[in-house]
């Protein structure tokens, strides 16, 4: 068995053992105050979208108030309540800007998805969103009546949809859905809501599909050969 020297000369606050009689594996024990970490500030890349300035219209009508937007245009009304990680300014030559007031990465995340919604509400009320929707099957179509939207889709019976308040919904051709406002975030809830009665099905791809969507096929199962 090994054995320590008594020349061998040690710190004092530093402790010595032995793993294991048989192996005789000599073991150094670092003293816990020469241990240390290195703190390093991480900063967080600017947003490139929520770095862009927001065009503001003549006929949209801004009010500030620290971490809310109001926005009134020809079309409608629109709000937005601001987190504490971005703040909206501004400038002199009428446009707007989000900043951050943190630098996190939840205050990065913000700052892009903030100047979007921001630039949504003025487009919406100033110029309008729309979404388009095509009905693909023998048999599928959709009209409006009155306050309702109407749809046959192969159940036993039509399916009749209250159009919501702020949304108007125009058919074309029987089979072509156009669903428009001023609110995009409630435009796309009720275009959803639509496509949810009959999502297209992969094989011969009838349903309901958004106009510029792509519907992957799938190859049916095919017979014997013989």
């Amino acid at each position: 068995m090994a054995s320590l020297s008594p020349s061998l000369h040690l710190p004092c606050n530093s402790r010595i053992g032995f793993l294991g009689k048989s192996q005789g594996i000599l073991l150094r024990v670092i003293p816990a105050g020469r241990v240390g970490f290195i703190r390093k500030t991480v900063e967080c890349k600017e947003s490139r979208i929520g770095k862009k300035p927001i065009e503001v219209p003549s006929n949209v009508t801004l009010t500030l108030e620290e971490q809310f937007v109001k926005a009134k245009g020809p079309l409608g009304e629109l709000s937005l309540n601001y987190p504490t990680e971005v703040k909206v300014v501004k400038e002199e030559t009428g446009k707007l800007r989000v900043f951050k007031t943190v630098e996190t990465k939840r205050a990065n995340q913000m700052h892009g998805l903030f100047r979007t919604l921001t630039d949504n509400i003025i487009v919406g009320v100033s110029k309008g969103f729309d979404k388009r929707l095509q009905l693909v099957g023998v048999g599928y179509r959709a009209t409006v009546e009155g306050k309702d939207l109407v749809m046959n889709l192969g159940f036993s019976h039509p399916v009749r949809m209250a159009v919501p308040e702020g949304l108007q919904v125009k058919v074309e051709e029987n089979t072509r859905i156009i669903v428009s406002g001023y609110d995009k975030s409630e435009i796309g809830q009720f275009a959803a809501t639509i496509k949810k009665w009959r999502p297209p099905e992969p094989y011969k791809g009838k349903g309901i599909r958004y106009q510029d969507e792509i519907v992957r096929r799938k190859e049916g199962k095919a017979g014997k050969k013989k």
